[in-house]
C-alpha cells in the first residue's frame, strides 16, 4: 500500500466514497484504513469501497464543544455508534437527528436504526457523517 493513507481516505470522501481496507488474509475490514490489518495483524490489504450503510445502535449529543474549533458551528449534534453492513463500528455525527432529550430517548428506546452516510464538509476538509434513513 504505498499510496497514502491519509490521502487516499480523503480523496474517497471528496468523491463521495468511504475507503476502507480488506485483509487478503482473513478477509477482515478495517476502517479508517491502515497499514495493517486490525484483525490479524497482516499488511496484505486492499483498497475497499464501503457500503456506506449500517445501523445505529446508540445516539448521544455534545454536551461541550468539540476539541477542534472547526466543529463549533455544528454544535449541538447528535453523535451515533454506528455498525456498517461490513460489521465495523464508527462513531460519527448523525446529521438529521435533534439533540433534544426527547428525540434521543426515542431513538434509545426504539433500538437500531437504519442509517446511510452523509459525507459533509467544514472548512474545507470532508468529514464522514450518517444520516437516518
Amino acid at each position: 500500500m504505498p499510496e497514502s493513507i491519509i490521502k487516499k481516505y480523503y480523496d474517497g470522501l471528496k468523491a463521495n466514497k468511504i475507503i476502507g481496507t480488506k485483509c487478503r488474509k482473513c478477509s477482515g475490514y478495517t476502517f479508517p484504513p491502515t497499514t495493517a490489518c486490525e484483525h490479524c495483524g497482516s499488511f496484505d490489504l486492499d483498497w475497499v469501497e464501503m457500503s456506506g450503510k449500517g445501523k445505529m445502535l446508540f445516539v448521544s449529543h455534545n454536551v461541550a464543544p468539540g476539541p477542534n474549533p472547526r466543529l463549533t458551528p455544528l454544535a449541538p449534534w447528535a453523535y451515533g455508534h454506528i455498525q456498517l453492513e461490513e460489521g465495523i463500528f464508527v462513531q460519527a455525527i448523525i446529521t438529521n437527528v435533534a439533540t433534544d432529550p426527547a428525540t434521543l430517548r426515542a431513538f434509545y428506546e426504539k433500538g437500531p436504526v437504519d442509517v446511510v452516510a452523509d459525507i459533509k464538509e467544514i472548512g474545507g476538509l470532508p468529514y464522514l457523517a450518517f444520516k437516518t434513513t
